[in-house]
């Protein structure tokens, strides 16, 4: 049963009773077997009413029709606003949209595809810092051009490097990924990254924190992982006696020749 909110005040007594006239017009944009009983009138605003009728299109349950009154000041006739079909407490609508770029996952970028970033993307900053006093105006697009230049000029490859807010975002999101301390890779380890011969350092203010996996054995092979993770494929692991294998039985050497196994 779908329930709708009530609205205050009590609703105009001639449009509240114009339900004929409200059900006609949904039967414009409906066919009979798709509109349900009348589910009631709430008033809209003044001289405003909408009435509401059960919708029983297939692929739609929990929604219905919706159609609202109004008529002029001292007239009698009700004049159709508009009639539209709308979702209850109990309807299935799609999800949230999600902006593309939010959606993307790692793996999602195909060959030849193209991400490009927002040139005020808090992420990065100008490797060349041009105005960098709170109190200097804006860049306009040919400030940021002289930038790019200056840039080029100077060889620092990079137009754009990280900012302290990039850093932190990648520092949290690798932190909380696979590759952190909560893994079910790295509860179950015997070691920590820290004392794995095969932990890369990285630079910079990150080094403290992270490295690169260069076993190319382990699952993190060429991935980050922080140094308190962990796997399986430690540099130091060893098995215990009774988790060696068996070690294989001596070969047998078989004397028997041709003519002995004529005689057996």
């Amino acid at each position: 049963m779908i329930s709708l909110v009530p609205r205050a005040g009590k609703p105009d007594s001639a449009l509240a009773k114009a339900v004929d006239l409200a059900r006609d017009v949904v039967l414009e944009v409906a066919e009979p077997s798709e509109v349900g009983e009348h589910l009631g009138a709430r008033a809209e605003g003044e001289r405003l009413v909408t009435h509401h009728f059960a919708c029983l299109r297939p692929g739609y349950p929990g929604w219905y029709w919706s159609v609202t009154l109004t008529r002029a000041k001292r007239a009698k006739d009700p004049t159709v606003n508009e009639v539209v079909l709308l979702p209850g407490e109990d309807a299935i609508v799609a999800p949230p949209w999600v902006p593309y770029k939010e959606r993307l996952q790692p793996g999602d970028l195909s060959p030849g595809d193209l991400l490009p970033v927002e040139d005020e993307d808090v992420r990065l900053v100008p490797t060349y810092l041009f105005g960098d006093d709170p109190l200097d105006p804006p860049m306009d697009a040919d400030a940021k051009a002289q930038v790019r230049r200056v840039a080029e000029d100077l060889g620092l490859g990079r137009v754009r490097t990280l900012s302290r807010e990039g850093i932190d975002m990648a520092a949290e999101r690798w932190y909380a990924g696979d590759g952190g301390p909560d893994a079910p890779l790295a509860k179950s380890a015997p070691d920590t990254c820290t004392t794995c011969g095969f932990l890369m350092r990285l630079n910079g203010s990150l080094s403290e924190t992270f490295g690169v996996c260069a076993n190319g054995n382990a699952n993190d092979d060429g991935r980050v992982v922080s140094l308190d993770h962990g796997c399986g494929a430690h540099s130091e692991v060893k098995l215990a006696r009774k988790q060696q294998p068996l070690p294989m039985p001596d070969h047998a050497f078989d004397t028997l020749t041709d003519d002995d196994l004529e005689t057996i």
